[in-house]
């Protein structure tokens, strides 16, 4: 209980005291004086208990009542028309689960969970995939298959088609727009980007159970002039798709045992051209960064006891393979 409360109960508290005190005193005055008589017979009566004196009533101090009074606004109306937002779109299917942004057309997060069994499973072929729009975004916030028509970049998917070989019907959640941002093709989704997605998958030799969450960035740079700017291209006629500046990938590798230890490993990398010989721990990022950055908190119910760091855990390193050896089994992305 705050101050301000103890201090409106004490007032109130002080206020009935005196109240009923003054009452108190002001009927004791206005009783009149007992009148003494005497008298000469004497009668004999059994004993009994004494008669009650009877006690008038204390009169219970009366508190105005405040008429309501009837707000001069009411912001909350609005809602009687709609809730304005912002609606995250949240989107739970077989392979993944995701969070679509509106505002850029782009998903916020998406989700995925991969094991040695899941990676196993070879039941589906991606050459049976499509690149779908998504039905359940409203159409004008819907990202289009039209906006990346030459538009310079690849439909890069946060949730890789390779992890979902499982069912076809997983794989086919994956080529959602809603799992897709406009990525730089030759130097980073078919490349490095492409690497990066090996080493997440390749973590589960080491761990029983690795859970990845994507998403894009829009990160500022200091121009010339020194002053900080987010500045991102927009794809489509008319514009629609904002094309990310970053990508971030934050990676939770468990170990297995119900509340055991989690791996953590957060990285950023810029939607650009990267050598394949720069090593990933280049990327490698505080969590908290990434959550500074997007908004977004990934770990906030992870006890720091049972918390590792990913790369000292385990070798962060990748594995670099040609895009064409890659494509034969996982064809054109």
């Amino acid at each position: 209980m705050s101050k301000a409360t103890f201090a409106i109960i004490a007032a109130a508290g002080a206020a009935a005291g005196a109240a009923s005190t003054a009452a108190l005193f002001s009927f004791k005055k206005q009783t009149p004086p007992t009148v003494t008589s005497t008298t000469t017979t004497t009668t004999t009566t059994a004993a009994g208990p004494p008669s009650p004196t009877a006690q008038p009533p204390v009169p219970v101090p009366a508190y105005p009542v405040k008429p309501a009074v009837k707000p001069l606004v009411d912001p909350n109306g609005l809602f009687q028309y709609g809730f304005p937002g912002p609606v995250a779109d949240l989107k739970p299917a077989a392979s993944l689960t995701s969070s679509f942004d509106r505002r850029t057309r782009n998903p916020a997060w998406v989700a995925e969970h991969i094991t040695p069994e899941s990676l196993a499973q070879n039941n589906a072929d991606r050459k049976h995939s499509v690149f779908v729009e998504d039905v359940s975004i409203p159409e004008m916030f819907r990202a289009k298959l039209k906006d990346y028509f030459r538009s310079g970049y690849d439909r890069g998917h946060q949730v890789p088609a390779a992890d979902a070989k499982w069912s076809q019907g997983a794989m086919d959640d994956t080529f959602l727009l809603s799992n897709m941002c406009p990525q730089v093709g030759d130097g980073f989704n078919r490349d490095y980007w492409a690497h990066f997605e090996d080493f997440c998958r390749r973590l589960t030799k080491t761990y029983p159970s690795v859970r990845i969450v994507t998403g894009p960035l829009y990160l500022p740079k200091r121009d010339p002039d020194g002053k900080w700017r987010v500045t991102y291209e927009v794809i489509g006629q008319p514009p629609n798709v904002a094309v990310p500046t970053h990508f971030y990938k934050v990676i939770l590798a468990e170990d297995g045992v119900p509340g055991g230890k989690v791996a953590l490993g957060a990285f950023v990398l810029p939607n650009a051209v990267i050598a394949n010989n720069k090593p990933i721990t280049d990327f490698e990022v505080p969590l908290e960064a990434v959550e500074k950055a997007s908004g977004l908190e990934f770990a906030s119910k992870l006890e720091p006891h049972r918390r590792k760091r990913l790369c000292q855990d385990t070798n962060c390193s990748l594995i670099i393979k040609e895009y064409k050896e890659r494509q034969k089994s996982f064809g054109k992305n």
